[in-house]
């Protein structure tokens, strides 16, 4: 069993930073998509009344922010070695 190098608390201080940065980003670029998305329901629908464009904008704004935060978890997990560092009891045991 490896260990991860997320029990590095300098290494956990870098990786978590670098995913911060990455959700502030990935915030800008939902709110860009809900700019894109409601210019296209716009030019599709026209006018929408404001319960309705704002329930729409929520949505795709949480939509892209939630899929960039677990694959943002995901590069974390796999970059930092913390998914080889777990105890897999289907690996034959020579691999162990």
């Amino acid at each position: 069993m490896n260990d991860s190098q997320l029990d590095n608390a300098d290494y956990a201080r870098f990786a978590w930073g670098r995913y911060r940065r990455l959700m502030l980003w990935m915030t800008l670029a939902s709110f860009g998509a809900v700019v894109i998305g409601l210019g296209a329901l716009y030019l599709a629908i026209g006018a929408m009344p404001l319960l309705g464009t704002l329930f729409a904008a929520g949505g795709i704004f949480f939509s892209v922010l939630l899929a960039a935060a677990l694959m943002g978890l995901v590069f974390l997990s796999s970059g930092s070695g913390h998914d080889d560092s777990i105890d897999d009891p289907t690996r034959p045991e020579e691999e162990r």
